[in-house]
């Protein structure tokens, strides 16, 4: 049964040590001033450029350590977060994934030190979140085999069982009002404007009580495999999702 009213989730993605300070304490006050149990989604050993915004802050896993502590999940964020590969992945909302395609003996191993990096620096990661949503069967073999069982994506209304792992929908990148259901909002920290955290904490304001937890989810929810109501629902936002990023795409490259 789909939860009513709407609950909601907070995932904040691409964690790494080179993510700027001043940008991740306008999104650590929200976690705190709202008493928000989080996923936390740390990138283990990063390798891309692209979020290498900032010097390596020497306090970075201590602040992931200390959100934890208060209830944060983390989340492994894949391993070193290059997606060069083009391999089919689960719901291919990207050309490039990091996971998807690549051999799963690679796997195995990439996701083995990532969550060995992880524990050394004193977390528990409990849930995986694929860069790009990009992800096979051979990744949910290496992170079931790992003990990892839950995952951050999909997009139906509530928690499900698909391929042996217990997924935690995740279809929103901002905040959106909803009557039912289990909604996961994703910001990115590193390149969320000041428009984007007025908006959310706004959205807060109104609907701080709404805010659950992967646990609380859980204890309340069994997760099985969807209806086939709620997966044509998934499959139908799934596509939306997939056309409205071929039009950006596509107006991208549109002569002016």
């Amino acid at each position: 049964m789909i939860p009513s009213p709407a609950e909601y989730l907070l995932r904040c993605d691409d964690l790494c040590p080179t993510t700027p300070m001043d940008r991740w304490q306008r999104v650590e006050s929200l976690i705190r001033d709202f008493n928000l149990q989080p996923i936390l989604a740390v990138v283990p050993d990063n390798h891309d450029p692209q979020l290498e915004d900032a010097s390596p802050d020497p306090l970075f896993w201590q602040h992931m350590h200390g959100l934890e502590v208060l209830g944060a999940v983390i989340g492994l964020h894949g391993y070193r977060h290059l997606c060069a590969s083009h391999g089919r992945s689960y719901l291919g909302l990207a050309r490039t994934s990091e996971f998807a395609g690549v051999l799963a003996e690679t796997q195995r191993l990439w996701i083995r030190n990532g969550l060995r990096i992880l524990r050394t620096h004193g977390l528990n990661p409990r849930i995986w979140v694929a860069p790009r949503h990009g992800f096979d069967q051979s990744t949910l073999d290496a992170l079931n085999a790992e003990g990892i069982a839950l995952v951050s994506d999909g997009f139906a209304r509530l928690p499900f069982r698909r391929a042996g792992a217990t997924w935690i929908p995740q279809q929103l990148w901002g905040p959106v009002e909803k009557t039912k259901g289990v909604w996961t909002i994703c910001i990115h920290p590193s390149t969320a404007t000041d428009a984007d955290i007025s908006s959310l904490r706004a959205f807060l304001s109104h609907h701080a009580d709404q805010f659950t937890s992967i646990d609380q989810i859980l204890f309340r929810i069994q997760p099985t495999t969807l209806t086939l109501t709620e997966f044509l629902y998934a499959e139908a936002a799934l596509r939306r999702l997939k056309a409205s990023r071929a039009v950006r795409r596509a107006r991208q490259f549109m002569p002016f």
